[in-house]
């Protein structure tokens, strides 16, 4: 897992022609998504990108039927008007326009956590035990079912909206009472006891591994975009135990129907190793996100990494003067 940075295939910003960052949305990730689209475009733009925002999947309709788009730069995360559950994915795809991330099926199946892990299963990668709780199920019976330690967390969420860290029956109560109000399926996951990690990938290549070191109990969401005493540690593991997270990681990546660039977490239980958590297919490219992290550890600054993704959306083949896809 030492593969060696490709050189870049596009080297003049006009080859991109009129890209749109698509931020911003309307799922309940909106604020890190704003967040993530401004680096991006700001990015984009020192490098001479034609790049604009556009703020959510209405906007980015209007702007693609008045012909100022030739490409997007997807940042949205979530779903329900974010832009990592695969529709706005089919949408592009319907309309001709390239884009960022991967396509429909592995966008639509990593924003739901249990179908991934069951593909996981299939395919004999390592994943915690789960139960699923469909709307208005029996959450105390999965929790109990597992035992504790657990986490409950929807299917279909990220950035640590609506996770729950259950210890103990008395933590119970302010996941019960979250799972009483909340329309969406959950689920109930046997917390691992162990180190975090996450491992960016970029087309083929896996970037190092990053360890997890939270100031509190746990990487909540004050850690993952507040906190400043949040530790990063990378590479976070050494020798073979750092090529073998890379590989796993490539491969749930592709198992789950993945391309492009995102994020597979981790965590390595002290008896049974590592043990995959999650994808994010739009990760986050804030100034705490991990994979402009991961890119620093090999060289690639944030700008780089920026067009390095933007340069997905080109064919194959597509030389420096290069048009649309």
């Amino acid at each position: 897992m030492t593969a060696a940075v490709p050189a870049l295939r596009i080297t003049d910003p006009a080859a991109f022609g009129r890209v749109a960052v698509l931020m911003g949305g309307t799922s309940a990730e909106r604020e890190v998504s704003l967040q993530s689209g401004q680096g991006v475009l700001d990015a984009l733009r020192a490098r001479g990108v034609d790049a604009q925002p556009v703020d959510g999947i209405p906007a980015l309709v209007d702007a693609i039927r008045a012909g100022r788009i030739d490409r997007v730069f997807n940042i949205l995360h979530g779903n329900r008007g974010g832009g990592e559950d695969g529709v706005v994915q089919g949408l592009l795809e319907a309309l001709g326009v390239p884009y960022t991330g991967p396509g429909v099926l592995g966008s639509a199946l990593t924003m739901d956590k249990v179908r991934t892990k069951q593909v996981w299963m299939a395919e004999g990668l390592p994943t915690p035990r789960f139960v699923r709780v469909p709307p208005g199920g029996d959450l105390r019976a999965a929790v109990r079912e597992l035992g504790f330690p657990v986490f409950v967390k929807p299917s279909c969420e990220g950035s640590s909206v609506g996770v729950f860290r259950i210890l103990a029956e008395d933590d119970l109560a302010p996941a019960l009472e979250f799972a009483a109000g909340y329309a969406g399926e959950l689920l109930a996951e046997q917390m691992v006891q162990g180190d975090e990690y996450t491992v960016a990938i970029l087309g083929e290549l896996a970037l190092p591994s990053i360890r997890i070191v939270p100031a509190g109990a746990w990487y909540d969401y004050h850690a993952k975009y507040i906190a400043d005493d949040t530790q990063y540690i990378c590479p976070g593991l050494e020798g073979t135990e750092e090529e073998g997270a890379r590989a796993l990681a490539l491969r749930a990546f592709a198992a789950a129907g993945c391309s492009g660039w995102g994020r597979v977490d981790l965590m390595r239980d002290r008896t049974r190793g590592l043990q995959l958590i999650e994808v994010n297919t739009a990760p986050g490219m804030t100034s705490h996100s991990l994979v402009p992290k991961a890119a620093a550890q090999m060289g690639i600054d944030y700008a780089e990494l920026c067009w390095r993704v933007l340069e997905q959306t080109m064919a194959t083949g597509v030389a420096s003067a290069g048009g649309a896809a």
